[in-house]
């Protein structure tokens, strides 16, 4: 189809591409691009872009210009978007193989005719130095204070304000243009990027950046959670976590720098950094590495100035500042020179990196409705902190936020530049960080000899806190029982043990001694916890201590530790070792408590349909005793949803049989069954909203059900409870073909309740768990349930061939189990004797997709073995691996005789025309087949000559998929016309 065919028929959708992200970036670069080519005039370009013209009617203006100037200029438009847009937005459009390619002819002389062919560079590199630019303008007589403030206006963006200049300075005439590019050859002609230009700082700069670094290094340095005691280096204890781009990259392990690399970015002209994970998985730990490495200069070192912010801490702040007051005296305070120094920091933004740790913990939801965009102006501090996100405030410099995923709503998302996954620890990073927790290699050795004999407990040591805690509680670990420690609750026991006997000389033997003796600490650390989730509160000052009846004793007993994040106070504050404790300990004060509010535990179980007016109602089952905590506007303030999920989750573990006898002598057996009974009530109707919500299926579809945000929080507080007969009358009732997980942040943890649940299904049913952090020690987990799975779906979960190497035989032994797909994932030919085995075994098998992973040709003959006895199989998946022709001959021999096969796809597996005359057998003689992949292969015209000859043999076949071969234009046409079937 031509151009400009492609232009009108797509009309809407290239509206929709320019002007959908709100900003008028989109538009502008490919107006920049279209200038620099000579599709546009400079004339043409400015009826475009009136200024305070709605950006749809700038990009309409363009549309209908292109077209009338034809197909030339039609196709330099599609080019353009194509090298503007992000990848995700590609599919939805047509590009129709255009390209910008008619050059201009470049003016060697330093012209103002030369800032229009060089403008996509020119604005690159002047939005990092506007400053310096103007400033040279100015020195050589060319713009005056005016000209200056028009281009500075703090309304535009610095790719904007690059803009501006151009155009103001091609107003001026070549002597102008001759500045500016001059400027521009002085400051790159090296060719180094913006963030590695070298920039001469004065005396009390340097002095201001030692005293940052200095402050960053000893806020740092030490382990400020787990514990929150000095002597634990970070250096000695830290471990590397998983990190992930997306749940579908597929790119290479991430370090630390990548979290501010190029990798990843969904949205060049945002400049804020999620990295998000669940509670515990190390978020604080890991922004703290960033901090403590760039303070020793040692990574990070593309950004001069670091400024840290802690959330925490931001909440108690009541005054309203600017962004330098907020700056100065939450981080560093400059001796000298505060003015020169804010106004470089505004200069040079991208030198400039930003930390807010634990947005989730911030009083205020995110909002974009309050902008402000002047950096001297005062606002409250949560105006500010969504200006600083949403780029309204310091354009330009880099932000990294953490957050638990739950917390950051879509309109925070389109905000952000890139998302970084934080997946806790991998089995070797357990391991590694065991060994550094004990520096005995004995007792190491030990632990993780437990852990290897109890894999659900290996599954909970993947979240980091619980690491921790299993490290720290060896001695009880060791002289548990095997397989006594199973649940999240039983953990969180644990560590209450021993904090509470770690202070007597001799410990209270294994009963219900140690909580006795401590009831009145764990009732007045519970009612503080309580009254803190409630209210969003997770600092608390003496004053709040003493109200709830917190004494030095208790204090002492560990589990509260003095806040580095109000350190800045004259009053000491405290807060729980970690979020999870507090919400530990706040479960306990709701199992314990006689005189709580029988509306506390229905209303904790009705979060996930809470309205705000529902969300009030349960804030008044807390008494408000942290006033001072409040801030302006806190009256709008949401109960944590997150904090109160994990406080039912340790209430429905704290209920269990298992713990009910620990607590008859601290509350009344009817009140202890009451709530018992109410637990019980809200899991089962819990589960049951979300069966009902079960669309009827589509004539000729399955049923299925895509489980809504709340579904596995359930599930998990079930498994906590450790109550069969729950589940067992909750799966009764749930009736559908096929049940989708995906996107989910299911890991081993949920795993291991998903199976405990799941089990008890009455049908075999289709499990979809795509998309997660499942891992090897997750698969495991999974295969209580397998019996009840007749298709398992795990595509990018991070699973290795040791993973499978448990699952497969487990598979051969269930009677349903017909179909497997395991894209992206970590898989090597090792794990291909297992399918092979499969194949051999099970012949009602139907699919195998194992896409996109590390299979080769050695991998292709060992599963050949197998599909040459199977008779059953209709659908194999094979693409993004490296089988070359060897492994395509391998397959071609198994399965040209295949009754069977439907779908075969080698897509991107290095196949040439060797393989593809050999896969040419199956198409002549199967008598199944109906579609073939060979897309992005190596096949040449001999190849697929062999192909056609087998196609006329075979009129069973609907189409064959040959797109991205190596095949001139001509030959693809030519062949098309022989072979309709052929999809090039």
């Amino acid at each position: 189809m031509l151009a400009q065919e492609l232009v009108l028929k797509q009309r809407t959708e290239l509206l929709h591409a320019l002007c959908s992200s709100g900003s008028s970036e989109h538009l502008e670069r490919v107006l920049d691009l279209l200038l620099a080519h000579g599709e546009l005039e400079w004339e043409e370009y400015q009826n475009i872009q009136i200024p305070g013209r709605a950006l749809y009617t700038n990009a309409r203006q363009l549309l209908d210009l292109v077209y009338t100037k034809g197909a030339v200029t039609c196709e330099g438009l599609l080019s353009a978007l194509k090298l503007t847009l992000p990848e995700g937005q590609h599919a939805s459009l047509s590009f129709s193989g255009c390209s910008l390619n008619r050059d201009r002819n470049v003016c060697h002389k330093p012209t103002s005719e030369s800032l229009l062919n060089r403008r996509p560079s020119l604005v690159r590199k002047l939005q990092g130095c506007i400053s310096g630019a103007l400033e040279a303008l100015t020195r050589s007589g060319h713009f005056t204070s005016g000209d200056c403030d028009e281009v500075r206006l703090p309304i535009h963006t610095p790719s904007q304000q690059a803009r501006r200049l151009l155009d103001h300075v091609r107003s001026k005439g070549d002597p102008a243009a001759e500045v500016v590019l001059d400027f521009i050859q002085q400051k790159y002609g090296s060719g180094s990027s913006l963030n590695q230009e070298k920039v001469e700082l004065s005396k009390e700069f340097q002095k201001f950046q030692k005293k940052l670094t200095s402050s960053v290094l000893a806020q740092s340095c030490f382990l400020s959670t787990y514990g929150g005691t000095s002597h634990m280096s970070l250096d000695e204890i830290y471990t590397d976590v998983e990190l992930e781009l997306s749940h579908d990259c597929t790119e290479a392990p991430l370090g630390l720098e990548d979290i501010v690399g190029t990798a990843g970015t969904k949205n060049v002209e945002a400049d804020t950094v999620l990295v998000s994970g669940e509670a515990g998985s190390g978020k604080s730990t890991l922004i703290q590495r960033l901090h403590l490495l760039w303070a020793r200069g040692t990574a990070l070192q593309d950004f001069l100035f670091l400024f840290p912010f802690s959330c925490r801490k931001l909440n108690s702040e009541q005054r309203e500042l600017s962004v330098q007051e907020l700056l100065f005296q939450h981080c560093c305070w400059p001796d000298r020179d505060q003015e020169e120094i804010f106004q470089f920091i505004l200069d040079h933004p991208h030198l400039i990196l930003f930390t807010f740790d634990g947005l989730d913990e911030f009083k205020q939801s995110f909002s974009d409705e309050h902008r402000l965009c002047c950096p001297t102006q005062r606002a409250p501090v949560h105006i500010l902190l969504f200006n600083l996100i949403q780029g309204s405030l310091m354009k330009g410099v880099w932000k990294v936020v953490t957050s638990r995923p739950e917390a950051v709503g879509p309109v925070l998302r389109k905000h952000l530049r890139k998302e970084v996954f934080l997946k806790g620890f991998s089995p070797s990073g357990i391991d590694c960080f065991v060994r550094k927790h004990h520096s005995d290699p004995t007792v190491a050795a030990k632990v993780l000899g437990s852990l290897q004999t109890n894999t659900a407990l290996l599954g909970l040591c993947h979240s980091p806190v619980l690491c921790w805690i299993v490290s720290q509680c060896h001695r009880e670990l060791l002289g548990c029982e095997e397989g006594s420690l199973q649940t999240i609750t039983d953990v969180y026991m644990m560590i209450l043990q021993h904090f509470l006997q770690h202070q007597r000389p001799e410990k209270t033997s294994v009963g219900l001694g140690w909580l006795q003796e401590n009831k009145e600490t764990v009732l007045h650390l519970g009612q503080l916890a309580f009254d803190g989730i409630g209210n969003t509160c997770y600092v608390f000052s003496f004053s709040h201590l003493k109200m709830c009846g917190v004494s030095e004793k208790d204090i002492s007993m560990g589990f509260l530790i003095l806040s580095k994040d109000m350190s800045f106070s004259h009053s000491r504050h405290y807060e729980f070792l970690h979020v999870t404790i507090q919400c530990f300990f706040a479960a306990l004060h709701i199992v314990l408590s006689s005189c709580s509010d029988r509306s506390t535990i229905p209303k904790l179980f009705e979060l996930q349909d809470m309205t705000e007016s529902g969300i009030e109602c349960f804030r008044a089952c807390f008494p408000a005793t942290h006033q001072e905590q409040q801030v302006p506007g806190d009256q709008d303030t949401a109960v944590e949803k997150p904090n109160l999920q994990i406080t039912a989750t340790f209430m429905s573990g704290l209920l269990s049989d298992r713990y009910l006898s620990m607590w008859h002598q601290s509350c009344p057996s009817t009140t202890l069954e009451r709530k018992v009974k109410q637990v019980s009530k809200c899991l089962s109707k819990g589960l049951q909203k979300h069966f009902r919500s079960i669309p009827q299926p589509v004539a000729g579809e399955k049923k299925s059900m895509h489980a809504m945000p709340d579904f596995v929080w359930l599930i998990k507080c079930i498994y906590e409870m450790q109550e069969t007969r729950i589940a067992k009358d909750a799966m009764s009732k749930l009736e559908v073909d096929h049940l989708k997980l995906t996107y989910c942040n299911i890991g081993p943890i949920e795993c291991t309740a998903l199976a405990y649940v799941l089990q008890h299904l009455k049908g075999p049913v289709g499990l979809q768990l795509d998309n997660n952090s499942i891992g090897d020690v997750g698969v495991e987990q999974l295969l209580p349930c397998m019996h009840i799975c007749n298709a398992l779906y795990l595509r990018n979960n991070n699973i290795t061939d040791e993973g499978i190497g448990k699952l497969i035989p487990k598979c051969i032994q269930c009677v349903n189990f017909q179909k497997i797909a395991l894209f992206n994932n970590k898989l090597t030919d090792a794990c291909t004797q297992h399918f092979s085995l499969l194949l051999k075994t099970k012949q009602n098998f139907l699919s195998l997709r194992l896409g996109n992973n590390n299979i080769t040709a050695e991998g292709a003959k060992q599963l050949a073995e197998g599909l040459k006895v199977n008779h059953s199989l209709k659908f194999l998946g094979l693409w993004g691996n490296k089988i070359g022709d060897a492994g395509a001959q391998a397959l071609a021999d198994a399965l040209q005789n295949s009754e069977t096969l439907l779908w075969l796809s080698l897509v991107g597996n290095g196949v040439g025309s060797t393989g593809a005359c050999a896969l040419a057998n199956i198409i002549r003689h199967s008598s199944s087949l109906e579609e073939i992949w060979l897309t992005e292969n190596c096949i040449t015209k001999t190849g697929v000559e062999c192909l056609i000859q087998a196609l006329k043999h075979n009129q069973h076949v609907k189409s064959l998929w040959l797109r991205n071969n190596h095949l001139s234009s001509e030959e693809v046409e030519d062949m098309m016309q022989r072979e309709s079937r052929l999809v090039f």
